[in-house]
């Protein structure tokens, strides 16, 4: 049974243009009306000495690389804001008055940019390149109180490291954020820099436009934003290569659900090791901002990693006949899913979308993990993977964080992902691989190279040691598969002509240089398992209201009630008896999938004695089984129109997190599904591990 496929774009895919689009990208804004700030910063900023002021320390960056957009002349976005000139016909829309605040800012304007920008004695610094923190951000940030928000000034090249969660909107000039370039006359963008993840940086990028003089708009936009005191102390530092960026607090639903566990009411504060570096006293502060001094580094980026960029980004610019397909590759903790943010945030500043196939199971980007998806991604991934978590055309759910006890269904799930892919769609696609890169991991990567149309490998690797070979095409010539061996063939049908033994790809080399790299985060939220309930907790956040206000817990919304003749029940990573599997499934997650054939009951429940490859059309917690009435009683954000096509309860080993057991308000004495009478000495009361390490003899050697 075909699952229900959101609407596709309309117009032929072969249609979009490698030109600038952001501009005409329309996208609704972010309410942050009578948003309150993090109650962690609050507490800091409380804290802090106000006595205690830092002078400025201003790193200079290295020259930085040319844009990965070449060449290519950019045209400029056509403000909201409307200039108003004194026609000589004496109709005015606009009329100068000496003694009007217009006048004033006016004035204050012409006299920073007199004589090249140069600055006049009475102007107050303008700083250079490098790393804005301390007391330059009292120089360049103002704030309104009244209003919430704050109005930052940024040169060419100047830099804004912080944690937290905030709300961007460009007034004047353009910023770049992870590889995505945001300019004036745009919607607003959420920016979330949680402990759990690297820190973000803001980087202002200068004008394209050497002649634009644009005084009387820069005026119109601060009139907005900011009291006529703060204006004109704005204005002083407005140049033509400035940048103007509004930052506002942000509250979602998934930041409030999130907030809601003790554990994770932190999570957009600095943590521990960042605390001495965090600044506590500027504008930004209060906002749910906290900027960071230069020797917290943020992310790093080496010259291979540019190379690599520019490498992919012009590939798919030039006219290279079909699709570029990239497959990032690499062992764990070298920044595999940092690179494809960045690389698909740089794609979006030339095109519409970019595809994206799933092949992490432990690291999912758009989904919870255990899932295999194939995604069409249009707007930018400005934060960590549990902050933009969203349904993907095609998912398939295996039901496990890595696929060591079923290689055979996770290729085969690939390929019935690939396959669902229209063959004439010339969208780049980029393709995320796990971190498993020896054994039979390295040997999943070199079927996938083989089984997928690949035209570039972007292979991430650290140091001097090999984590595993070198993928170029040569080695591939003589290197075994699990289900391929040389000579190298496609599995896909619609690629057996077009892509036969002779066919290669263009192998990169990305050295990360980022602070850590090869290295599981030890700090609090850091850890890999942490991530992955995060990217849970974030999906099942969808099932909170959009309105503000407080978070309901899971165990006070209400289920559906599903009979047990319309589904039946299947488990993916172990052998279950039939008489346990209610048991096994009762309070656990499950994905909710549609089989190819009607399921039939003969009274009772129906078990699946075989995991099927099937549509996977979201998930859901089955909070309850009554045998009575034969029900199912199910939580789920998926559209009750989808709902009716599944047919099939998928039980995988990815589990809920604790902090939904152990926090369950209302509840006196003993809560629901949670008991500390438990002993691990019994015989399988711990969880059995299968030893897959066994090596072939093709992998031998290796």
């Amino acid at each position: 049974m075909k699952v229900n496929k959101p609407a596709q774009v309309k117009g032929r895919t072969s249609s979009l243009k490698w030109t600038d689009t952001r501009g005409k990208r329309c996208r609704p804004a972010i309410n942050s009306t009578d948003l309150n700030s993090s109650p962690g910063i609050a507490k800091m900023i409380k804290e802090h000495q106000a006595s205690v002021k830092k002078k400025p320390s201003i790193k200079r960056l290295k020259k930085k690389a040319k844009s990965v957009s070449g060449s290519k002349k950019s045209t400029r976005v056509q403000s909201g804001f409307k200039k108003s000139y004194t026609h000589a016909n004496g109709s005015s829309a606009f009329t100068v008055d000496n003694e009007s605040d217009d006048s004033q800012d006016w004035s204050a304007y012409a006299q920073s940019i007199l004589g090249n920008g140069e600055k006049t004695s009475d102007s107050m610094e303008t700083l250079g390149p490098g790393r804005l923190e301390g007391e330059s951000l009292h120089h360049c940030a103002e704030r309104d109180d009244h209003r919430n928000h704050a109005v930052l000034v940024m040169q060419k090249d100047q830099t804004l490291c912080f944690r937290g969660k905030c709300l961007l909107t460009c007034l004047y000039g353009r910023v770049e954020v992870m590889g995505f370039t945001i300019e004036e006359g745009q919607q607003p963008y959420p920016l979330f820099s949680p402990a759990s993840h690297c820190p973000l940086t803001i980087t202002a990028l200068g004008s394209t436009d050497d002649t634009r003089d644009d005084g009387m708009e820069v005026t119109t936009i601060l009139r907005k934003y900011l009291t006529p005191v703060s204006r004109k102390k704005m204005l002083k530092s407005i140049t033509f290569n400035s940048s103007v960026i509004l930052l506002e607090p942000m509250e979602t639903p998934l930041t409030r659900f999130l907030h809601s566990f003790t554990d994770l009411s932190e999570l957009f504060s600095p943590p521990v090791s960042e605390l001495m570096s965090a600044v506590l006293d500027t504008p930004l502060n209060g906002l749910g901002m906290v900027p960071l001094i230069s020797n917290i580094e943020g992310f790093t980026m080496s010259q291979s990693y540019r190379d690599a960029l520019n490498t992919v980004v012009n590939a798919c610019r030039g006219d290279m006949d079909g699709c570029v397909v990239i497959l990032v590759c690499g062992s764990k903790n070298v920044g595999k899913s940092t690179f494809i943010r960045i690389l698909i945030n740089t794609l979006l500043n030339h095109t519409t979308s970019i595809d994206y196939l799933e092949g992490d199971l432990g690291q999912t980007e758009f989904t919870p993990a255990g899932c295999l998806s194939l995604s069409t991604v249009r707007e930018p991934l400005l934060g960590p993977p549990f902050t933009h978590q969203r349904t993907p055309e095609h998912m398939i759910y295996y039901g496990q964080s890595t696929c060591e006890s079923d290689l055979d269904r996770y290729l085969e799930s690939l390929k019935s992902l690939w396959s669902r892919r229209p063959q004439s769609r010339e969208t780049p696609i980029v393709i995320n691989t796990m971190g498993w890169v020896k054994g039979f991991g390295f040997q999943l990567l070199v079927d996938m190279i083989r089984l997928l149309p690949v035209s570039h490998v972007v292979q991430l690797s650290h140091g001097d040691s090999t984590q595993c070979p070198t993928l170029t095409p040569e080695f591939l010539r003589t290197a075994h598969g699990c289900q391929t061996h040389p000579p190298a063939q496609t599995a896909l049908d619609e690629f057996k002509e077009s892509h036969s033994s002779s066919r290669s790809f263009v192998h990169l080399n990305v050295q990360s240089e980022f602070q850590g790299v090869g290295h599981q985060g030890a700090a609090k939220h850091q850890r890999s398992n942490e991530h992955r309930e995060l990217s849970l907790l974030a999906y099942l956040s969808q099932l909170q209201s959009p309105d503000p206000g407080p978070v309901r817990p899971l165990h006070c919304l209400i289920p559906y009630q599903v009979p047990h003749s319309a589904v039946a029940i299947g488990v993916t990573h172990c052998e279950v008896a039939p008489s346990h599997m209610l048991y096994a499934a009762n309070a656990s997650l499950v994905g909710l999938c549609c089989l190819g054939e009607k399921v039939t009951n003969r009274g009772g429940p129906v078990f699946l004695s075989q995991t099927p490859i099937c549509p996977c059309v979201g998930f859901g917690v089955l909070r309850g089984i009554d045998m009575a009435r034969g029900l199912y009683f199910l939580l789920t954000p998926v559209d009750p129109s989808v709902l009716r096509k599944v047919n099939c309860l998928l039980l995988g080993a990815i589990t809920l997190p604790s902090c939904m057991f152990t926090t369950q308000l209302g509840f006196e004495g003993e809560k629901p599904y949670v008991t500390t009478d438990y002993s691990f000495d019994l015989t399988g009361a711990g969880k059995l591990r299968v030893f897959k390490g066994l090596a072939r003899p093709g992998h031998i050697g290796i």
